[in-house]
């Protein structure tokens, strides 16, 4: 395959996203990832942290380290959630290292692209990089590209990309760092992102233009209606959604805070209340915070929770976050 073809075929896997489903879509995002919703059933028991994460991945447990190596590296892990160096660990401080484990595949996903987008390895990507990386062929040829709808969809996604990299600048120094590289590519994993993912999402789905979304273009969003075809039940379900739980005003369309409902619903907080219940089972002095002490006095508990991926992470480099 030669490199045009090669770049040409990259850049159909990007249009893909764009381009009408036939099949389909989902656009709700949930804040935490996918983690068990059963209650903690007694202060002995750790079958609940266990399960929180193991109906999703297939980790690698503490009990392939003896407990005085767990220790070990359970003690290294609590000195990178103490951000404040103070020697305590707060509920605040637990919840947010935890949301990180359960982005880890987030960070990792960027951590295997960035040498792709940091062309001149200073450790930070500019939107000219980041352009010049992702359009530059493009921008270069543009007479390869006679397709317009192929015009169209570049025209469209660069000013679009380029909005969102400098919502992504939160300190706006025109360029990111990782971590606000890592809210360019994964919006919807980051709270001050989520602006973007509405306005996105809405401008994906309303085609007459008018700024609101209507029921035929939340249904056309997701199912290419073929002319004269019935419609298959879970749309004439997703009509009913749309009319008794999308549409909340009732004036037959969704605006932007009506989309937000939809796409980024307010669930129950699973890491504030693992961290919460971490503290409190730890807590010997009843401070409201914990000391290293106290995370190793009851290390068995934090091996078995979201706060070391269950495990996982002792057996990790810890230099990896």
């Amino acid at each position: 395959m030669d490199s045009y073809r090669l770049v040409y075929a990259v850049l159909l896997c990007i249009l893909a996203v764009h381009c009408k489903p036939t099949l389909r879509k989902e656009r709700v995002h949930h804040d935490q990832a996918e983690l068990s919703k059963r209650p903690h059933e007694d202060n002995n028991s750790f079958k609940y942290d266990h399960e929180a994460f193991l109906g999703k991945e297939d980790a690698t447990t503490f009990d392939q380290l003896t407990p005085e190596e767990s220790k070990d590296r359970l003690g290294k892990i609590v000195d990178r959630i103490d951000g404040d160096g103070d020697g305590y660990i707060t509920t605040s401080e637990l919840k947010a290292w935890i949301r990180r484990v359960q982005k880890r595949y987030v960070y990792e996903n960027v951590a295997k692209v960035w040498s792709d987008y940091d062309l001149n390895k200073d450790d930070r990507v500019s939107w000219e990089e980041y352009k010049q990386a992702t359009y530059g062929y493009y921008l270069s040829n543009p007479e390869e590209f006679e397709d317009e709808t192929d015009q169209f969809s570049f025209r469209k996604m660069m000013p679009r990309d380029e909005r969102r990299f400098h919502a992504a600048d939160v300190n706006g120094d025109q360029t990111s760092d990782r971590e606000e590289f890592t809210s360019f590519l994964h919006p919807e994993e980051f709270d001050h992102m989520k602006d973007i993912v509405v306005q996105e999402t809405l401008e994906d789905i309303d085609r007459n233009g008018d700024g609101h979304v209507d029921e035929d273009e939340y249904i056309a969003d997701m199912f290419a209606h073929e002319e004269g075809g019935p419609e298959p039940d879970w749309v004439k379900t997703e009509r009913d959604q749309f009319s008794d739980f999308r549409d909340l005003n009732k004036d037959g369309k969704m605006d932007q805070e009506e989309i937000r409902q939809w796409i980024l619903p307010k669930d129950y907080d699973h890491a504030q209340a693992e961290a919460r219940h971490l503290v409190y089972e730890s807590d010997l002095d009843k401070d409201k915070m914990l000391t290293k002490d106290e995370v190793l006095e009851n290390w068995n508990m934090f091996v078995g929770s979201q706060a070391t991926n269950y495990g996982e992470d002792l057996t990790r480099n810890h230099d990896e976050f």
